[in-house]
């Protein structure tokens, strides 16, 4: 329900509402990840089998903007139909990232910290090939954009996972509401930002 919500209220926006985006972004983000974890909990789905499944339904996402739209890039989104094909392509990352997260951690026993470095070297090639390499803007964040969710994950993770299981043993709840803060701070930062330039423009 607070998905839909969410989502409902984004796409009633005219115009970027920070506050608005990223309680959106959220939303998706628990969703996806729910999704990932309900393959694989709740319905026994190997994290090797629902990785390629989403990956397989994420290309599809983007096959089927691509041919509604002709591009796949984010500052083209300023029609419902571009935006929810977005929103689609954000839910289908979120669940590919959790999935793959899980499986490099878990299945393939590399453990958090492990998983979370491998990340933060994967995510940064796609910015060093557009700079050097002149590689596909889009394509270049796109790919930057998967890798987001399991890098994030690893980390908070490694930080709240007991030390029996790796982890630093702070507790899920207490990196949870951090990470909340942090979120609510940044958040409450780009409102301020977005009313400023507002004002400036006026």
């Amino acid at each position: 329900m607070a998905l839909v919500v969410a989502l409902g209220v984004q796409l009633r926006m005219r115009r970027y509402v920070a506050w608005v985006y990223w309680t959106a972004i959220v939303m998706v983000s628990v969703f996806g990840t729910m999704a990932a974890d309900v393959l694989h909990v709740g319905l026994g789905v190997p994290y090797a089998v629902s990785a390629p499944f989403f990956l397989v339904a994420l290309g599809a996402v983007f096959g089927l903007w691509r041919v509604l739209e002709g591009t796949l890039s984010i500052h083209s989104v300023h029609t419902l139909r571009r935006e929810l094909c977005y929103w689609a392509a954000v839910l289908a990352t979120f669940a590919l990232g959790t999935a793959v997260g899980d499986l490099t951690a878990t299945t393939l026993g590399w453990g958090f910290l492990a998983s979370g470095v491998l990340f933060a070297v994967a995510i940064a090639l796609p910015a060093l090939a557009h700079w050097k390499l002149r590689m596909n803007a889009v394509l270049a964040f796109w790919l930057a954009y998967v890798l987001t969710r399991p890098l994030g994950a690893s980390f908070a993770d490694w930080m709240g996972a007991a030390r029996k299981y790796g982890g630093l043993g702070w507790g899920f709840g207490w990196v949870s509401l951090a990470l909340t803060v942090v979120i609510v701070v940044l958040v409450g930062h780009l409102s301020r930002t977005e009313r400023q330039r507002s004002a400036l423009a006026a």
